[in-house]
């Protein structure tokens, strides 16, 4: 009779396990989530696909070479609504809203008064003469 040895026979099922590979269900999940990113930016007028890694100025230049009657780039692709092509990374755009922020007057503060300053108001106000029966 053979005395097995439980945890060589389980070191080798595992290892014939990874050896087989991904399992259906996790195959048909690559699967979609392939598909999925393939498809991530789809233009609106001839249908191109392109990957969800795709950058803006990329769909910039699908927009001018496939459909160059066209003069708006959102007209392709929702999230190319306002891009400008002279400044694909968007740092002019965020450089005009720095100074447009810097041009704002600033609020001044209200001078806040100390806890002591508001104990002592209430103090002295309250020193009066009584009305009343002596």
């Amino acid at each position: 009779m053979g005395g097995g040895n439980g945890q060589k026979s389980a070191a080798a099922r595992l290892k014939n396990m990874k050896d087989l590979g991904k399992t259906d269900a996790q195959r048909k999940e690559a699967s979609a989530k392939a598909t999925k990113d393939a498809n991530a930016f789809v233009c609106k007028i001839c249908r191109g696909t392109f990957m969800v890694n795709v950058t803006n100025p990329t769909l910039y230049l699908h927009f001018t070479s496939k459909h160059p009657t066209l003069t708006d780039p959102a007209d392709c692709f929702d999230q190319m609504a306002g891009y400008d092509p002279t400044d694909p990374k968007g740092l002019k755009a965020a450089k005009v809203a720095a100074a447009a922020e810097a041009a704002k007057p600033k609020k001044k503060k209200k001078k806040e008064e100390g806890l002591e300053d508001l104990l002592s108001a209430g103090l002295t106000k309250g020193k009066g003469k009584k009305k009343g029966k002596k």
